[in-house]
């Protein structure tokens, strides 16, 4: 039985504040270390991870990694839109990753480990649709090959087992591959033609 209550944020993984939350999906890789950076940003009420974007219900771990569903891992992300907006979760997701690798971050390879933003609403795939675009120039610039991260409405959500809720603050040395990428994505923030050069993108190492 999956723990109720999310050991960071103090708030129930499955619930929402009544009239003042929004839910948003990301998924970039491995679960845990992505799920740390959206507990981490300020705004966030509660975070849970889980499987989206597959051909079957219910499924575990093991049969995700199978590759047969096409699953991939997700991060469940319920925040406040008066304290933290959608655009800055974007600039989460793109600047913490390599969204240019297909089917893989570094050497985790497979369907669940693809980039992908799940929307809830039309407001969010236009904002994350536009983000792709003022982002991809900024990637290219350097020296990477086009973005690969699917922009798809949202379907199921299966949470993931107990194990992996919270990973990364039950385990704190555990495997994580996410962090800066060294690139900025211009979203809400300034014209690209206002922004400072770039650095390349930081490979996410394997375990």
């Amino acid at each position: 039985m999956t723990a109720m209550t999310h050991p960071v944020l103090k708030h129930p993984i499955e619930g929402a504040p009544d009239g003042r939350s929004a839910i948003a999906y990301f998924g970039m890789g491995c679960f845990w270390g992505a799920e740390r950076l959206f507990w981490q940003t300020p705004g966030v009420w509660t975070t849970s991870v889980g499987y989206m974007g597959g051909n079957t219900e219910s499924p575990t771990y093991d049969e995700v990694c199978s590759g047969r569903t096409g699953h991939a891992e997700v991060v469940r992300v319920v925040y406040e839109p008066d304290k933290v907006g959608y655009n800055q979760l974007l600039k989460v997701f793109w600047e913490n990753h390599d969204p240019t690798q297909g089917m893989r971050q570094g050497n985790d390879i497979g369907t669940q480990y693809r980039s992908v933003i799940y929307t809830t609403t039309s407001e969010q795939q236009e904002a994350a649709e536009t983000s792709k675009t003022a982002f991809e120039p900024v990637v290219r610039g350097a020296g990477f090959g086009p973005i690969t991260t699917n922009i798809l409405p949202a379907g199921a959500y299966w949470l993931a087992e107990d194990y992996h809720q919270q990973y990364l603050h039950h385990n704190p040395n555990g495997y994580c591959n996410h962090g800066p990428n060294g690139l900025s994505c211009p979203v809400g923030i300034a014209r690209q033609d206002e922004l400072p050069a770039q650095q390349g993108i930081r490979r996410p190492s394997g375990s």
